[in-house]
């Protein structure tokens, strides 16, 4: 029996994973990906890269980001210090769920990950000063074909739990979502 277990949120393909936490007087232990239990779920997911984020202020926000078609990346994303809230936008246009948002607490302390498929969009707002965000991705980095969205855009309308700030230049310039946008074909 896998100590893995995966529950859907609501989007299309995207799934909140709880990971079995062993605790004793020297710390805790989780496994936090295994090819196996994910192979189990039908999801295939090979991971390219393995990236680490650190937010010092309480209220920050990074993203909304995404790779555009033919670059697309999903992203296993686990909190391993304070808290953050984690928000996944489908950006699929074939999808029943396009446009729509999760957002989803993520805890150093709560065994929980959060699986983004690709074709979505993905930020998070830190609940804690000095959160830190340990991410696996299954496509590499690909700055020409890397695209995002505004935090604050009103037709996504995302419910952040904190006032937005300490966005980057560069997350503070992405667009709103507007009659041209295409979404992300896979």
């Amino acid at each position: 029996m896998s100590d893995i277990k995966f529950q859907a949120v609501g989007l299309e393909g995207l799934y909140l994973i709880q990971q079995k936490v062993f605790c004793d007087e020297r710390g805790r232990f989780a496994r936090l990906f295994c090819q196996t239990s994910l192979s189990q779920q039908g999801r295939q997911f090979d991971v390219r890269q393995i990236n680490y984020s650190r937010t010092l202020v309480q209220g920050s926000v990074r993203g909304l980001h995404y790779q555009q078609a033919g670059y697309a990346e999903s992203k296993l994303i686990t909190c391993t210090r304070g808290a953050v809230w984690d928000v996944a936008v489908d950006l699929r246009p074939d999808s029943p769920t396009f446009l729509q948002w999760h957002g989803q607490e993520l805890r150093a302390d709560d065994g929980q990950s959060l699986l983004v498929p690709a074709g979505f969009a993905h930020g998070f707002q830190a609940l804690t000063d000095d959160s830190e965000v340990l991410y696996f991705t299954d496509a590499d980095y690909a700055p020409d074909h890397e695209a995002g969205l505004s935090v604050c855009d009103p037709m996504l309308a995302i419910t952040w739990p904190l006032p937005v700030k300490n966005l980057s230049s560069k997350d503070a310039c992405h667009p709103w979502v507007d009659a041209h946008f295409r979404g992300v074909r896979l």
